[in-house]
């Protein structure tokens, strides 16, 4: 009866965390947290049970309804039997010089010497709060790959440079561990076990996109049935530990953004859910950038009636970037609701969130964290709030695959350009906003647009920047309401005049309801 009891009132917790589908009032918000930056940001006076509890308070009564948090990257953020721990060092390793490291490291120590595992506490008081703890497992993280004597690395990566992806190569991407490799995806099975036995989560994460990359170069579809067998054998651990437990044990995954990038990487996500191997499916770019035109119509078109089945999740991350060269900015409120709201009516269940950590990762810092926390994503009333809709690309690709790129351009050439913007306003002032690149003759051009052919006018150019990287002048061009249809919109822009060609570095479509 005990364990009866159990099993409904976790899926009742799950169901009701899940939320609904995109559209209604209500849907959760995702967030993950990484293996370190609890450690590093926080004193060794709030290394306790009461600094571990409030950290999980913060998000409680807010839209948070799942809190994913990572124990490992190469290393565990806790004693493990299956890693080393992030504050063990082998030889030759060098002990972190910068502060933030420093903290992770030692506080990390400091809970381990006072008999605290924190993913235990948080895991508890997830539950205590209503919001549904799951963890998160980074299944090739190579930060700082090319510091071979880094305190990040695990002694199993150093000790076998044979099993990475590239041996001998010098790029991270060279250095991720091969999953073509027996022993490399056991090494990765040995974890998943200890964390299924040490820790009750309401589910499990396989983070495939810390790094992205998970065969050698050309060997990518001889893996696609090799980390297809790895997930239906972890499937059969959560259900084994499902029984054991009492209730059920989710099973998620990260893959990027667009179906065949994932499948052309070997991480066929479509696959996986066509087989009921996921619950959870987060098509999410790596890191660069947030990709504002995550493609959740063909996920469900490819996956078939099952999509039905499972949460699909638009995936967010924290930085914006026009192109792979320019400079990344913070996403900022508007622009997070215009991920979401693009995401949202493609037929996303919900907005996961990552690198929005504590206590003010985004532009507008604490305030803005706050108010996003507190009114969360869903679609009914996102579009009665101002959102960005911003040309960016995808960071995650298969070889051979077009990343999208479709900036900068060239003024006198001009372009095309589609943006997707989610469900056309009823009624708003809406602005295409064109940044421009420091130049001679900068002020003195002038441009034209259309939105799907029709003409727009030019307005005062845009004084705040802030929110765009890489400009030195943003112009501002009006368009007509009845121009805008919804999901994708054809941006045409070329410059009339000026004394020399300027270069447009930064493109977004301005939503403010009235």
């Amino acid at each position: 009866m005990k364990s009866l009891v159990s099993l409904i009132g976790a899926v009742l917790i799950f169901s009701a965390a899940a939320g609904v589908r995109a559209g209604t009032a209500t849907v959760g918000l995702f967030l993950n947290e990484d293996d370190s930056h609890f450690f590093g940001s926080r004193s060794a006076d709030e290394m306790t049970l009461e600094g571990l509890r409030a950290f999980v308070d913060q998000y409680a009564h807010t839209a948070v309804s799942h809190l994913f948090l990572c124990p490992n990257a190469m290393k565990a953020s806790y004693r493990s039997k299956a890693r080393d721990a992030i504050w063990e060092l082998q030889e030759g390793q060098q002990p972190p010089a910068e502060e933030f490291a420093k903290k992770w490291c030692e506080n990390a120590r400091r809970l381990d010497s006072r008999g605290l595992d924190p993913y235990a506490v948080w895991i508890a008081r997830c539950r205590e709060q209503k919001i549904s703890p799951w963890l998160s497992m980074r299944m090739n993280d190579v930060h700082n790959a090319d510091d071979l004597n880094n305190y990040i690395h695990s002694s199993f990566w150093r000790r076998h440079p044979e099993y990475w992806r590239v041996p001998g190569g010098s790029s991270w991407t060279d250095r991720a561990l091969d999953f073509g490799i027996p022993e490399v995806r056991e090494h990765a099975m040995a974890l998943i076990r200890e964390l299924l036995e040490r820790y009750d989560p309401d589910g499990l994460e396989l983070d495939w996109m810390r790094f992205g990359y998970h065969f050698r170069p050309g060997k990518e579809a001889e893996g696609i049935p090799r980390l297809t067998q790895f997930m239906r054998e972890v499937r059969e651990l959560t259900r084994q530990w499902s029984d054991k437990r009492g209730h059920p044990l989710k099973l998620g995954a990260r893959v990027p953004t667009h179906p065949d990038a994932a499948r052309g990487l070997g991480m066929d996500g479509v696959a996986w859910a066509r087989e009921g191997l996921v619950d959870v499916l987060v098509p999410t770019p790596f890191w660069a950038t947030t990709d504002f035109d995550i493609p959740i119509e063909l996920w469900r078109e490819k996956i078939g009636p099952v999509s039905a089945q499972l949460l699909l999740l638009g995936g967010a991350e924290i930085l914006v970037r026009a192109y792979p060269a320019a400079k990344p900015i913070e996403a900022d409120l508007t622009s997070t609701r215009g991920f979401a709201a693009a995401c949202l009516q493609r037929g996303a269940d919900s907005i996961y969130l990552f690198n929005y950590m504590d206590p003010g990762p985004m532009a507008g810092g604490r305030d803005a964290y706050r108010t996003l926390l507190q009114e969360g994503l869903n679609l009914t009333n996102l579009v009665q709030k101002p959102r960005r809709h911003v040309v960016t690309y995808r960071d995650t690709v298969a070889p051979g695959m077009s990343s999208q790129v479709l900036l900068p351009l060239k003024g006198l050439k001009g372009g095309k350009t589609r943006i997707y913007v989610g469900p056309a306003p009823k009624q708003a002032n809406i602005m295409i906003v064109a940044g421009l690149a420091p130049a001679d003759g900068v002020d003195q051009a002038s441009f034209e647009a259309r939105l799907n052919g029709v003409n727009c006018i030019p307005a005062p150019d845009l004084a705040d920047r802030s929110l765009l990287s890489g400009v030195t002048r943003a112009l501002q061009l009006q368009v007509p309401a009845d121009a805008v249809r919804d999901g994708y919109n054809e941006i045409e822009l070329r410059q009339l005049s000026g004394p020399a060609e300027q270069t447009v570095v930064w493109l977004e479509v301005r939503i403010i309801p009235r």
